[in-house]
């Protein structure tokens, strides 16, 4: 982003709503995540106010005259394309992707069969419900998998399976979250995240993080509330394999038709090291213990200045040109 006076910038944004906290199952999450942001955009000069959809309606952000929004909200009713659709009909333009990316990228399984379509590597699937034959779906993903819900995120109701008979149990944990329960293959190996920043053809990648969890259990609580986790970048990995991963990040992102910012998560498989795209996450967390931040500021930007580069891409997807006219 372009180095500008911090007056310049607040009245470049104007009125800035951060909306945080929300409805989803990852509000505790997200109201660590927006105060981090309204935080950084107030120490920049930003005309910010804090604003949470679970306790006021969205119409106040119209009727008060915020010009855009920052999305700190983090799962249902804040990245999955319901809020986005809402900004649009406010015409209040909002950071991260659209609501046809926001959707799909929120579901996991969809998210999934258009990487395949588009030949990038994911991991295989099967949905799963309380009638399904548990060792078919053993023998045809192997030992271990993962059960986890196919619209929650930051590992919320996810399980490691090793055996036929815990597969139940991991479904009905899963399904306390979500009607749409989904098994996966497990790739053993290196876990790694990558940021993306912008928008089309302009988008770039930010440096991999290598994360290296106690006992490989990268779960909610060592995500967020953990110091034993460790966080590696620069991921350590050579140059060229790295750029390979960024590579298969920006086309995962452009296959969704993500804009702003978004961050993928990849496993590279032990023995060929190669790389598989578990999921992307298109409000990323802005936590002290978050990802996005760490990768930003091994490439020389502050945590203050991310905040105003995703602030800055905030757009409308869906509002008519401005010389469209009714028929």
């Amino acid at each position: 982003m372009m180095a500008i006076t911090e007056k310049a910038m607040a009245t470049a944004f104007g009125k800035v709503g951060v909306l945080f906290g929300g409805r989803s199952a990852e509000r505790e999450v997200s109201m660590m995540s927006g105060s981090g942001v309204l935080a950084a955009l107030r120490g920049k000069g930003v005309d910010a106010y804090p604003f949470d959809p679970a306790r006021r309606s969205l119409a106040e952000l119209a009727e008060q005259k915020f010009d855009r929004v920052f999305i700190a909200l983090h799962g249902r009713y804040g990245e999955d394309g319901t809020l986005q659709g809402a900004l649009e009909q406010l015409g209040i333009p909002y950071t991260g992707p659209g609501v046809l990316a926001s959707a799909i990228a929120m579901d996991k399984a969809m998210t999934k069969r258009i990487w395949m379509a588009d030949g990038l590597a994911t991991p295989q699937f099967e949905m799963l419900n309380a009638q399904s034959d548990w060792a078919a779906v053993a023998a045809k993903l192997g030992l271990p998998l993962i059960v986890k819900p196919a619209h929650e995120g930051s590992t919320l109701g996810l399980t490691k399976v090793k055996s036929v008979d815990q597969l139940p149990a991991a479904y009905a944990l899963a399904a306390k979250l979500d009607k749409a329960v989904m098994a996966e293959e497990f790739i053993a190996g290196m876990e790694l995240t990558c940021a993306v920043l912008g928008h089309g053809e302009n988008a770039a990648a930010l440096p991999l993080i290598r994360i290296i969890a106690p006992d490989d259990n990268y779960n909610y609580e060592n995500k967020y509330f953990t110091d034993t986790t460790q966080y590696l970048c620069p991921s350590g990995l050579p140059p060229q394999q790295e750029a390979e991963i960024q590579a298969l990040v920006l086309a995962s992102y452009r296959a969704l038709g993500c804009r702003g910012w978004s961050r993928a998560d990849v496993m590279v498989r032990a023995g060929d090291n190669k790389p598989f795209l578990l999921e992307i996450n298109t409000s990323p967390g802005m936590t002290g213990h978050s990802l996005v931040p760490m990768a930003a500021k091994q490439a020389g930007m502050s945590y203050e200045d991310l905040c105003c580069a995703i602030l800055q891409q905030a757009a409308l997807d869906l509002t008519p040109s401005a010389d469209w006219k009714p028929a």
